[in-house]
């Protein structure tokens, strides 16, 4: 990580709520187990006026707003206005815990099929809580509803490439996701 970005975090202050999560986070010195990630996402008691400061919306796109990141953790807010969605995707060996604050978060979960293509297996709708995806996983989330989205994304390590896939298709590429790093 860049010595600006460090910075910058370091002088970030974190609303009262999310500073232990976050404590916890930069304690790291390997990557959590799921289940563990899961329980300390669960325990945290955050809201949306809690993350204000990192809620950006943008008009055509979904967009990832960086709150913390270390060599093994990355925390990011993500908003979703209505229709909009993330790209099919792996996690490229890397663990994700996700809590909805607000909205309802709908995950399509996908496999490969014998002759290579991306076929749609499962859609789940997770209104406020906490799901997880695996390494291998391959999914898109998105939000079907007219209410903002917005979700908290903890990925260990930092997901900074992935594969992105297409549906009906056997082609996927390297997709490095965009973070914003301007909290308000």
């Amino acid at each position: 990580m860049n010595l600006l970005l460090k910075l910058r975090q370091k002088k970030q202050s974190h609303h009262p709520k999310i500073a232990p999560f976050i404590a916890y986070l930069e304690g790291l010195t390997v990557r959590p187990q799921a289940n563990e990630l899961r329980e300390k996402m669960e325990k945290l008691n955050i809201t949306q006026e809690d993350l204000n400061k990192h809620i950006q919306f943008h008009k055509s796109r979904y967009l990832r707003n960086l709150i913390f990141e270390s060599k093994h953790v990355q925390l990011l807010c993500l908003c979703w206005k209505y229709k909009q969605s993330s790209p099919i995707h792996d996690h490229a060996e890397s663990i994700c815990a996700v809590k909805v604050i607000t909205g309802i978060a709908t995950e399509t979960t996908y496999q490969i099929d014998p002759t290579g293509i991306i076929k749609p297996v499962a859609t789940t709708e997770y209104p406020p809580g906490v799901f997880v995806s695996e390494d291998a996983d391959i999914h898109n989330v998105s939000n079907h509803h007219e209410q903002n989205l917005i979700t908290l994304h903890c990925y260990s390590p930092p997901l900074k490439k992935m594969k992105k896939y297409y549906p009906q298709s056997k082609n996927s590429k390297i997709y490095e996701p965009r973070n914003s790093q301007n909290p308000k």
